[in-house]
């Protein structure tokens, strides 16, 4: 069966809910009084992390790990209950949000209900002990070769479709579970709904056979590099040609800085990237792909939030990157030279004077075109471009300023600085 994205998809984002963490209550009913402001945002798909509920054996921390499910359908009573999610999930559909939650497949909790209910679901060692992946010792692996298991998985993933109504699912690992699974869960739960968005945590192009997107971790990997100087900027491009020749042309693509793990485990944004990071937040916005932020990134978030315990998000009254994604949102919402995965979108990179330091590029679709320009560098640059593809007036879409690039023009960048134009268009 071939599969289509859902025509709402091509211009969409994605804003991770870590519920835990973003409110002194972490649950549904505190987060649920963020949604005008997300709104304002131009955020569009809220993907939550898991809202089942944790198994207490071998559990990390005060709370555990989202990922360790102790029941595939019900609700983290941490979180609330399930008419509290069901009445969220309604609420946001109200303000135009979609909905997608994290499914973790590869494995349960080390209490999961399966586990006395039907122990042949899971894996063993030869000693026969349940087998616990990657080391992770709080939670048990699932046998896919076991038909029946594979029957329930899908029922419980149907049963957050039916009686929440949610618009996808986020799957944890998805390249640890076998594609035909998946493959199977979509052709059955698409009965259910037939445009259900579906994000996979892995980056094997094979799996956009079944799945609408995947995650970028080796683009991520090298800006990481890049800031830390262990790479060059030609190392950057190699990465998106790469992905260019190894993925479908139509493909959705996840661009981030930030997500649960990496914050957690790796830094934030600020010290991974360090003055880079909005120059990256830019291109996550811009560049081929659906661009997706982690909760608190609009503040921004300095510290890195626990995993297994509760540390709240420190909210200020104002968010001072609001904007700054508001802009960049509501650009990819209305200009057509920024939709992911649609043939009609041509991207050109641009020669300039100073390729070791400049990151230069056009989209461009119809008589919809979007310059993109970072300084990935700690130098002031006099920019001059060399590119004979652009011409006409381009407005600055943060600060308004106009150039006419029918004309030579000298452009004067601050340090990792950034400027984002759109065509003018013609009356």
């Amino acid at each position: 069966m071939q599969f289509s994205h859902p025509g709402w998809s091509y211009d969409t984002n994605i804003y991770e809910v870590n519920v835990r963490q973003y409110t002194r209550k972490g649950t549904f009913q505190a987060f649920k009084k963020h949604l005008p402001r997300l709104k304002d945002m131009g955020v569009e798909v809220l993907w939550f992390m898991p809202i089942t509920p944790i198994s207490i054996k071998d559990r990390k921390g005060t709370l555990g790990s989202y990922y360790a499910v102790q029941n595939y359908t019900t609700v983290n009573p941490e979180f609330g209950s399930l008419q509290n999610f069901i009445d969220l999930v309604k609420y946001a559909h109200h303000l135009g949000f979609k909905i997608i939650i994290d499914w973790v497949a590869n494995h349960t909790g080390n209490d999961n209900v399966w586990i006395k209910e039907h122990p042949d679901f899971f894996c063993y060692d030869d000693s026969n002990q349940i087998v616990h992946p990657n080391g992770w010792e709080d939670v048990s692996k699932l046998n896919y070769d076991n038909q029946q298991m594979q029957v329930a998985m899908i029922d419980a993933m149907k049963f957050w479709i039916d009686t929440c109504d949610i618009d996808g699912f986020r799957c944890d690992m998805a390249h640890l579970v076998p594609l035909e699974f998946w493959r199977k869960a979509r052709t059955e739960l698409q009965r259910s709904k037939a445009d259900l968005f579906w994000l996979a945590e892995c980056e094997e192009a094979n799996y956009h056979e079944v799945f609408d997107a995947t995650y970028t971790w080796k683009w991520m990997h090298a800006i990481e590099k890049f800031c830390k100087k262990q790479n060059g900027l030609k190392n950057l491009f190699t990465v998106l040609q790469q992905y260019d020749i190894s993925f479908p042309k139509d493909a959705f693509r996840v661009y981030f800085t930030s997500n649960h793990d990496e914050n957690s485990w790796n830094g934030t944004e600020y010290e991974k990237y360090g003055k880079a990071a909005k120059a990256f937040a830019v291109f996550s916005c811009t560049w081929y792909g659906i661009p997706m932020i982690y909760s608190g990134q609009e503040l921004p978030n300095y510290k890195r939030l626990h995993f297994f315990d509760k540390d709240q998000i420190e909210w200020k009254q104002q968010c001072e990157l609001h904007d700054f994604y508001r802009t960049l949102l509501h650009m990819r919402k209305t200009n057509a030279a920024l939709r992911a995965a649609d043939t009609n979108v041509v991207t050109y990179k641009i020669e300039t004077n100073n390729d070791d330091k400049i990151f230069a590029f056009v989209r461009k679709n119809g008589g919809d075109e979007v310059l993109v320009i970072l300084n990935l560098s700690a130098e002031i640059i006099i920019l001059e471009i060399f590119n004979d593809i652009l011409n006409g007036r381009f407005i600055n879409v943060f600060d308004k300023d106009v150039i006419d690039l029918s004309e030579k023009q000298n452009i004067e960048l601050q340090p990792w600085n950034y400027l984002v134009y759109e065509k003018e268009k013609a009356l």
